[in-house]
């Protein structure tokens, strides 16, 4: 049985095709005191020997929602509970960054534990963050799902670049190009001029009249990859892309890309925007 969270229905409707099993309909509320509540009312009638949460969590309350629903399935007396989190808030807080502050990353995946045999991560920031879980955590890479809107275009890519906003997220960038099947990677430099001013351009690459897609794992305000696409128009690249796993695109993100001038904006499902072009679950099918 496959038990979607509010913000993960069309994923959790994705697997269950892909995996051809049941999709149940949990029940969503919320008290006139602001108190969340979800509950697996099918449970009740069937005892599933396992069953599979799919929960993004972008929010506080997307979290106690997931454990509502965990605990739910182990109040049923479910054999096991595997939790997918698509998208897992707080997971870029991984270390305690001042003397006194908390590693929210490691608190909240003790919270996930307590009610999950088995825990799945779609591309977290980093991959030690499954480290934190006290329960088994397999790490998968949608990063590859992102070359399929690329190959549905009216038209082929001209001598496609794959971009990557740094030097660390290069790995994502090769992975988009190898599914896609051609083109070359390359990541942007910073370097930095004084204490207010940065400047970024491809390390190596020549960008002009060449089709560009900047990859990176998570759209979150839009501001880096705006700049970056800046920079591409500034050298006369021809059509500029941006290809993400994780299309978080807070405040005015998606505005700022526009108005950048991207030709268009791909993410997964893992968050569920209109950007959604493809989805993981074919990759999330392969652990499970």
């Amino acid at each position: 049985m496959i038990v979607p969270g509010s913000r993960s229905q069309a994923l959790a409707a994705s697997l269950a095709s892909v995996l051809d099993d049941t999709l149940a309909v949990p029940d969503f509320d919320r008290f006139p005191d602001g108190e969340t509540f979800a509950a697996v009312p099918e449970v009740a009638d069937a005892t599933p020997d396992r069953t599979v949460v799919v929960a993004a969590t972008p929010s506080n309350d997307a979290y106690v929602e997931l454990l509502q629903l965990q605990d739910a399935l182990g109040e049923a007396g479910v054999g096991e509970v595997v939790t997918v989190l698509p998208y897992m808030g707080y997971a870029r807080q991984d270390r305690a960054f001042e003397p006194g502050h908390p590693v929210s990353a490691r608190a909240m995946a003790r919270a996930v534990s307590t009610g999950a045999d088995r825990v799945v991560l779609v591309n977290p920031h980093e991959a030690s963050v499954a480290d934190f879980f006290d329960v088994p955590c397999d790490v998968i890479d949608a990063a590859p799902r992102l070359a399929r809107p690329l190959q549905d275009l009216d038209s082929a890519l001209t001598d496609p670049l794959f971009l990557s906003p740094d030097h660390g997220a290069v790995d994502l960038a090769t992975a988009v190009r190898d599914a896609y099947g051609t083109g070359e990677t390359d990541y942007f430099e910073k370097t930095r001029h004084s204490g207010t001013e940065v400047s970024v351009q491809p390390s190596d690459a020549t960008v002009a009249g060449r089709d560009v897609v900047i990859v990176d794992d998570i759209v979150a305000t839009g501001s880096t990859m705006a700049e970056s696409v800046a920079v591409l128009r500034d050298r006369d690249a021809d059509r500029i892309f941006t290809a993400c796993v994780h299309p978080l695109l807070a405040r005015a993100a998606r505005a700022r890309l526009e108005a950048a001038g991207v030709e268009r904006v791909y993410g997964t499902d893992t968050l569920e925007r209109d950007v959604s072009a493809v989805s993981v679950a074919p990759s999330v099918a392969r652990v499970l």
